[in-house]
């Protein structure tokens, strides 16, 4: 019996994966997404990606503001989704994620037990690593630790940036989704449990964590950048004025007639035709 869906998710990431599960045909008796707000300088209305997409393809749309609200437990219960599947979405309480006869599971953008939280592919590239993934996993009570179901690895390129690597993983994530479902419905996932042991943390970026120290290495500088790229944005003060960076090179040699030891960390040391080069705490940062 092939299983009726409810999809939780808001941004656009979750768009593969609903796009995904209905190019094979899978009901979706639900989508669940975040209300509507208002944005910019004329507070305006704008939808969500995943309701813009929910409406263009007249799938019956969920906006609760309270997922405790009993209003909305009754439909959903009424809908009858034997399985919930979960791609950027809010923390789900138990009498949600526990109402599907076959449970509920969530996509996550880091090879659990790594990087649990809100910022898996920021703080994966901050702190430069070479390889992340994706992670499908059954929801239970403390986030990011239930048994996993599947997981697929990918390299980090040296200068991939967050919005890269979050479009690649989105995509790399609805066919992990999309086997995640295939295999519940065949009846033969084998959960596993995670260790907890081996859990790090990625929590969610505030302000403090833009702030370039341009006294750490190039390296250092490079990945924040990169990580924050293109939202937030990375930010220094300079001559008086906040500017916000969004990419960077790293310069094996530098060797333009300046002697670029002699500036403290921070300083424009030179000029090229579509590059600053800015001191470092170990060397010399191109700024593009």
């Amino acid at each position: 019996m092939v299983p009726r869906l409810a999809f939780m998710g808001t941004p656009a990431f979750a768009l593969p994966s609903l796009r995904l599960l209905l190019e094979h045909s899978y009901p979706v008796v639900a989508v669940v997404t975040a209300p509507d707000k208002p944005q910019g300088r004329g507070q305006k209305i704008v939808y969500n990606p995943v309701k813009e997409f929910a409406l263009q393809h007249h799938l019956p749309l969920l906006q609760p503001a309270d997922l405790h609200e009993p209003g909305f437990l009754a439909d959903l219960s009424a809908r009858q989704p034997d399985l919930i599947v979960v791609v950027a979405f809010r923390i789900l309480p138990p009498e949600v994620f526990a109402m599907p006869r076959l449970g509920s599971f969530n996509l996550h953008a880091s090879l659990l037990p790594r990087y649990r939280g809100a910022a898996p592919i920021q703080r994966a590239l901050m702190n430069g690593e070479r390889e992340t993934g994706v992670t499908t996993f059954f929801l239970r009570e403390k986030v990011d630790t239930g048994l996993v179901i599947l997981q697929e690895k990918t390299p980090i390129g040296g200068n991939e940036n967050a919005g890269e690597l979050q479009e690649r993983l989105s995509v790399l994530g609805a066919q992990v989704v999309l086997r995640t479902v295939q295999a519940i419905e065949r009846g033969t996932v084998v959960p596993v449990p995670q260790r907890d042991e081996e859990s790090t943390a990625a929590p969610k970026i505030h302000k403090d964590d833009c702030w370039i120290e341009w006294s750490g290495t190039s390296q250092a500088i490079h990945n924040q950048i990169r990580a924050l790229s293109p939202v937030p944005g990375a930010l220094s003060i300079y001559s008086g004025r906040q500017f916000k960076f969004y990419a960077t090179r790293l310069v094996g040699s530098f060797t333009p007639g300046v002697s670029w030891q002699e500036f403290p960390p921070g300083t424009v040391v030179h000029c090229g035709r579509a590059e600053l080069y800015v001191r470092t705490g170990d060397g010399v940062l191109a700024v593009e």
